[in-house]
């Protein structure tokens, strides 16, 4: 399921990264879905590295 998660913020941040590239976009919404883009990049981040922690505990056990 965690999976998925992180798979979907990126799935998001791509599709926020179109909506950026699109000349129409104006400004106000540019901001906004910048600050929702980085807000799902970091979620993703965050997930990545708590799976990586994960991994550590197993391999020290």
């Amino acid at each position: 399921m965690a999976k998925e998660n992180f798979e979907k913020k990126l799935e998001n941040a791509k599709k926020i990264l179109e909506t950026l590239m699109k000349p129409e976009v104006t400004l106000e919404e540019s901001v906004k879905a910048y600050e929702e883009g980085m807000r799902e990049l970091q979620n993703a981040q965050k997930m990545l590295e708590e799976a990586q922690l994960k991994i550590q505990e197993i391999k020290a056990s």
